[in-house]
């Protein structure tokens, strides 16, 4: 029995248009009516996942940055923040910097980014991204996690700072390459583990589902782990099973076939 979903946005919940389509909304909403708590997990900042929580009535603490930061937006209160240390964050922004490196760092829950930079991703426009002069205005306190865009920066940090006890989340979208740099310890499937210890849910009543590589722990972990049929074939071929793609309502498909029992657009892989 399914107790709790954990849904990743981009390329899962989110479709294209980045909405939510009206056949995942009632799935949604008809699994919150039998009682089964959801949560949203997401490499994204505290906002959208809020947003959209809002939206479809759900009143679980969001999981953000990749696992870092937890927060529990009805009280308005931090539940879990795992940042980067200040000693392996600060080498690598100053050295991304002098070497007009592009990326972004998430700090107090807004994202900043240089001044007059290259905007490679869709995500990095409004009231919660910031334009500094220099990342030194922000290096006071440890960012919740780095983001390097591109290939070309991409590859100056692994090649500087993949040493680093850190987590490098590494990403794919088309022909766009970047890298989320986290602490150790941050990571969606502890941050989920830790939320499903609060309310006292075993890890084989959870239902996930994801589509990227940063999602496959999470997916491992649950009882039900469900790959995106959009997903890179490496994360289909990791988890048992598959759903439709973010245009085809998988989200909807995999909680009518896990916990409404309506079983549509879902293939269980071979064993």
């Amino acid at each position: 029995m399914i107790d709790l979903i954990a849904l990743d946005l981009d390329g899962t919940l989110l479709n294209s248009e980045e909405e939510v389509t009206p056949r995942n909304r009632k799935a949604i909403r008809d699994a919150l009516e039998l009682g089964v708590r959801i949560v949203l997990v997401t490499g994204r900042g505290v906002d959208t996942p809020i947003r959209i929580s809002r939206e479809l009535g759900l009143n679980l603490p969001v999981i953000c940055c990749h696992g870092a930061l937890t927060k529990d937006f009805g009280a308005n209160r931090t539940q879990g923040h795992i940042p980067v240390p200040l000693q392996f964050a600060k080498p690598m922004i100053e050295y991304a910097e002098h070497h007009n490196l592009e990326l972004a760092i998430y700090s107090e829950e807004t994202f900043y980014r240089l001044h007059g930079t290259h905007l490679y991703m869709a995500d990095m426009t409004g009231p919660a991204w910031k334009e500094v002069k220099s990342f030194g205005e922000i290096l006071h306190t440890a960012p919740t996690f780095i983001r390097f865009l591109g290939k070309a920066s991409v590859d100056a940090m692994r090649r500087e700072f993949g040493d680093y006890p850190l987590h490098f989340k590494y990403e794919t979208w088309n022909e766009f390459i970047e890298c989320a740099v986290t602490s150790r310890e941050a990571g969606k499937q502890h941050a989920l583990a830790r939320l499903c210890a609060d309310f006292q849910i075993e890890s084989k009543s959870v239902l996930a589902v994801g589509d990227s590589r940063n999602d496959l722990p999470m997916l491992r972990w649950a009882g039900i782990g469900v790959a995106m049929g959009n997903s890179l074939p490496e994360v289909r071929e990791s988890v048992r099973y598959v759903t439709g793609t973010n245009e085809e309502d998988g989200v909807a498909a995999a909680i009518e076939r896990f916990v409404l029992s309506k079983p549509r657009r879902l293939e269980k892989k071979p064993a």
